[in-house]
């Protein structure tokens, strides 16, 4: 069957067709809302026996009741399932991204003195429970864990957890088993969807409930966080993967095409465009399209197929690499790639992406697995005010102040005229000289 890569040149297209080419899978998710209120309701009520009766119908796994939570045996036999060189390769992976997250770490607590006397400042904390969404539906994906488990274990998450869909022998992928000890988390259930999400808002006989959720998922995972999202921390919008390559004149259309693919073979829910000034490179690129498909698996194609020949990818060619920038920076790309001799010089004009990959030599894929820093990115446009997974996503800020007799001395009047201003009796009097009345004489 005939595949034609899309190619959408940018400078005629309407505000409508260009608008048309930011949208992605997940922005309406009103069908969704609805199909997954009543599993979350199942859940809520019905507990294990609901997340079993689940694991049947969607996942088509034979799951008990009694057999949600991975055992030590689960582990173990996870270990003796996988090759000695993939072992390695995790070992590998995690070590960078743990490296990575322990370098990000904020000082526990800082105290800045505002005025002699007179200290302010923060104290960091981990959250206390943390749940880590890793998805399986269209594939397994020990890199999830790396990068939503190990920060959570180096951010000090005493009780951070794993939810995963089951596979159809009833058991969880034996990599996402062996990551999530090389993590530090053995705490691992068999519950996925939009079922898993309620599992871990509102708790069931064995899955804890948790302050929050991280991690990529589904349109079904993401419509079910945005349900609960006021009984359980939804963390940032992790939906479909999305990409863009950026490439100027000097690329090699054929390399810009074989990472365009990398997101695009995802899913069919993905999007993933090559927005470039050179129309060689376009045209190189589409080209060589076809050559790489034959490389890939049958579902790959596809999935890469519906994509970049759908309304949510393919080929954007601008007039100048100012305008190809505008358009990434309106799309806020979950990754971007910047593929050119010189990447650096668009580095500074780049506002809004989860993460910016450049030079030739940094595809998506070394981010996505062995870099270090997280790859569990803002979707859905997102980007243009949200950051990556991180360590921060783990803790909260408390602000701690501090303030001595003198330091009270010479900050009171100014928040007594404060209070004073906007009418609250009990501020102003708190810091009058009531307040040395209560001391005593002369205050203390």
């Amino acid at each position: 069957m005939s595949r034609q890569i899309n190619l959408h040149i940018l400078s005629p297209l309407s505000v409508e067709a260009r608008a048309g080419l930011l949208k992605r899978s997940e922005a309406d998710l009103g069908p969704f809302i609805a199909k997954v209120r009543p599993i979350i309701e199942a859940v809520r009520d019905g507990g294990d026996a609901a997340l079993a009766r689940f694991a049947r119908e969607f996942d088509k796994s034979p799951v008990e009741p009694d057999a949600i939570a991975a055992t030590t045996r689960d582990f173990d036999d996870a270990f003796d399932a996988l090759d000695d060189e993939m072992i390695e390769v995790l070992k590998f992976s995690s070590d960078n991204v743990r490296r990575f997250h322990e370098a990000q770490m904020p000082e526990e607590m800082w105290l800045k003195e505002m005025h002699p006397g007179v200290y302010a400042g923060d104290r960091v904390v981990p959250i206390d429970s943390v749940a880590c969404y890793v998805p399986r539906g269209k594939g397994s994906f020990p890199s999830v864990v790396m990068m939503t488990a190990i920060p959570a274990v180096v951010a000090g998450v005493p009780k951070p957890i794993i939810i995963t869909p089951p596979g159809p022998d009833g058991k969880i992928d034996a990599a996402t088993l062996v990551a999530a000890r090389l993590a530090g988390v053995e705490r691992v259930y068999k519950c996925g969807g939009a079922q898993g999400v309620a599992a871990v808002a509102y708790g069931t006989e064995t899955v804890p409930r948790c302050l929050k959720i991280v991690g990529p998922g589904s349109p079904w995972v993401v419509a079910a966080k945005q349900v609960l999202a006021d009984r359980i921390d939804p963390g940032i919008p992790a939906g479909p993967s999305e990409s863009i390559i950026l490439a100027d004149e000097t690329a090699n259309g054929r390399v810009s095409a074989l990472d365009l693919l990398i997101e695009a073979e995802h899913g069919s829910d993905s999007s993933a465009y090559l927005v470039t000034s050179a129309r060689e490179v376009a045209e190189a690129a589409r080209a060589a399209i076809p050559d790489f498909w034959k490389e890939m698996s049958e579902q790959r194609v596809q999935f890469s197929a519906d994509v970049l020949c759908g309304p949510r990818g393919g080929i954007v060619l601008a007039d100048s690499m100012d305008e190809a920038i505008a358009f990434v920076n309106d799309y806020a790309p979950e990754h971007l790639e910047i593929q050119a001799k010189d990447p650096h010089q668009y580095l500074g004009s780049i506002r809004n992406a989860g993460e910016i990959l450049m030079g030739e030599h940094t595809p998506v894929a070394i981010g996505n697995f062995v870099l270090g820093p997280n790859a569990v990115l803002p979707t859905n446009g997102a980007a243009r005010t949200r950051s990556p997974l991180s360590v921060f996503d783990y803790t909260k800020r408390i602000s701690v102040g501090y303030v001595t007799k003198a330091g009270y001395d010479r900050v009171a009047p100014y928040a007594r005229k404060f209070a004073r201003y906007e009418g609250f009796d009990a501020h102003g009097n708190a810091l009058s000289p009531m307040r040395d009345e209560a001391f005593g004489s002369g205050g203390s």
